[in-house]
């Protein structure tokens, strides 16, 4: 599974374990990815998300799943979360 973000993308970044003795050695920094489930209010379900808990906390910042992706540029979403803010988009003027 990869270690990727399905809202905001956050991914793997790489770095140095730097020694007292000023030694390099390579390191991953992985991010903290959460397996939860957000509710969607003009969707009507839940819905299963792999997410990095700032993602988490930005969401709920916002007011929930549907007002998080309604307001973010495509740019800045992850693949899933386009695919998923487009569904949104659909359910809500079809109502």
């Amino acid at each position: 599974m990869a270690k990727r973000c399905q809202i905001s993308g956050k991914t793997v970044m790489s770095g140095n374990n730097v020694s007292h003795a000023n030694n390099r050695t390579r390191r991953r920094f992985l991010p903290n990815l959460q397996s939860t489930r957000m509710h969607s209010e003009i969707l009507g379900r839940a819905i299963s998300l792999r997410v990095s808990t700032s993602a988490m906390r930005t969401v709920e910042k916002h007011g929930g799943l549907d007002a998080y992706l309604l307001q973010a540029r495509n740019a800045e979403l992850a693949a899933e979360a386009r695919e998923l803010k487009r569904e949104i988009t659909a359910a809500q003027t079809t109502a």
